[in-house]
């Protein structure tokens, strides 16, 4: 008997493979109600998915279909390609890591140039490379629905990145691209710094991990002192340099639509720092700012705080392992004690010590918009967990703490436990890592009697043992809280 209301179906991870792909798509010939399928890690091969394209010439009602993690190769794709020219109704097409490769990439480009449904298509890790690009960019100069397109990972280098920035030139559709991973050099970020010059409709941009270098930096920033369109920024692990970060903080100060800036292991130092910083005391638009992984020092947190004091549209600040140390943790936390906007500080591996957690708990006395602190990795002990633990009876904001990785023993863990027993707002604490023994998870089993919100407890890697275990699955029978142990 038919079904005639099922409209999403997940088979996710269900090893059906090819068989039950062709047996799929005979019904998908005859279903009117379907929209979404998800097929991830089916190993579905070629005859599965060449199965599948022949449904979708004459299925009209399928939307999505997540073929995600299969290996249907280049003959797959090659299928697929194929129903995409007469089919008028997918619009989201995932074949995320299916090793489609070159000729795949070109036979879907080439569908491209016809289809007028599709908007989403993702082809992360499939090794279209340099052809393969650069036949997605002919399409895109004549497509104008596709919206999100994914390329990451599929080393179509410089000659793709080029062809890819003339395509935004003309195209007038697509608002996120994803090149992360694609070795597009410092001339694939000049030529997409050049296309934005003149671009309007891409919003989403992610370039991460491209040795795009300081010219790429620089032109790009070039480009967004006259760019109104785009919102999102990645430029990760570039090595754009103090350089190139200054180049940005200039583009910053009048640029008015950027709101995300990923500048995540780009070399930045001190200079690129007070830069940013003399940015964020003009700028007002920009929400999240990604500087972990840098080199930024103790003399760039304080430049960063000093913006701080008067910026008022950051919401997300993350300066992990940025060598802050305990001085740049306390200038962070003079500025928290004034800023009323932002809502998480990422701090993670930054050595600020007890001293740093002390400082930080002082801020927290009084700041009321802080709602997530990641303090992982940061030699956090006793003292520091006891100034935390005693500012928690007073703050009404804080949601989420990350004290993962630190040196946290019983004594810290009792008295995160006494506040627990009257907080009512904490709802996340990671505390894996540390040194909580069997008395440490005692003393959260009688917290959690009592507390009501904390939904997510994480103590993977401590030293409970048997008897600490024992006590926590005593927890688990009485309390809704997800614990790792």
């Amino acid at each position: 008997m038919a079904n005639l209301t099922l409209t999403t179906l997940d088979l996710n991870n269900n090893l059906i493979g090819d068989k039950g792909a062709q047996v799929l798509s005979e019904a998908l010939k005859t279903n009117s109600t379907l929209t979404t399928l998800n097929l991830e890690s089916n190993s579905i091969g070629f005859n599965g998915a060449q199965a599948l394209a022949e449904a979708l010439k004459i299925n009209s009602t399928l939307t999505t279909l997540n073929l995600e993690s299969n290996s249907i190769g280049e003959n797959g794709g090659v299928a697929l390609a194929e129903a995409l020219k007469t089919n008028s109704t997918l619009t989201t097409l995932d074949l995320w890591d299916n090793s489609i490769g070159e000729n795949g990439g070109v036979a879907l480009a080439d569908a491209l140039k016809t289809n007028s449904a599709l908007t989403t298509l993702d082809l992360y890790n499939n090794s279209i490379g340099e052809n393969g690009g650069v036949a997605l960019a002919e399409a895109l100069k004549a497509n104008s629905n596709l919206t999100t397109l994914d390329l990451e990972s599929n080393m179509i280098e410089v000659n793709g990145g080029v062809a890819l920035a003339e395509a935004l030139k003309t195209n007038s559709a697509l608002t996120t691209l994803n090149l992360h991973n694609n070795s597009i050099g410092e001339n694939g970020g000049v030529a997409l710094a050049e296309a934005l010059k003149t671009n309007s409709a891409l919003t989403t941009l992610y370039l991460q991990d491209n040795s795009i270098g300081f010219n790429g930096g620089v032109a790009l920033a070039e480009a967004l002192k006259t760019n109104s369109a785009l919102t999102a920024l990645d430029l990760g692990y570039n090595s754009i340099g103090d350089n190139g970060a200054q180049a940005l903080s200039e583009a910053l100060k009048t640029n008015s639509t950027l709101t995300t800036l990923n500048l995540r292991s780009n070399e930045i130092e001190e200079n690129g720092a007070q830069a940013l910083s003399g940015a964020l005391k003009i700028n007002s638009t920009l929400a999240t700012l990604h500087m972990s992984f840098n080199s930024i020092g103790v003399s760039g947190a304080q430049a960063l705080s000093e913006a701080l004091k008067t910026n008022s549209t950051l919401t997300t600040l993350s300066l992990s392992d940025d060598l802050i140390g305990p001085s740049g943790a306390q200038a962070l936390s003079e500025a928290l004690k004034i800023n009323s906007t932002l809502t998480t500080l990422n701090l993670e591996y930054s050595l600020i010590g007890d001293n740093g957690a002390q400082a930080l708990s002082e801020a927290l006395k009084t700041n009321s918009s802080l709602t997530t602190l990641h303090l992982q990795s940061n030699e956090i002990g006793t003292s520091g967990t006891q100034a935390l633990s005693e500012v928690l009876k007073t703050n009404s904001t804080l949601t989420s703490l990350n004290l993962g990785y630190n040196l946290i023993d019983d004594n810290g863990v009792q008295a995160l436990s006494e506040v627990l027993k009257t907080n009512s707002t904490l709802t996340t604490l990671h505390l894996h890592k540390n040194l909580i023994g069997p008395s440490g998870a005692q003393e959260l089993y009688e917290a959690l009697k009592t507390n009501s919100t904390l939904t997510t407890l994480d103590l993977l890697y401590n030293l409970i043992g048997d008897e600490g275990a024992q006590v926590i699955r005593q927890v688990l029978q009485t309390t809704e809280c997800n614990i790792k142990f």
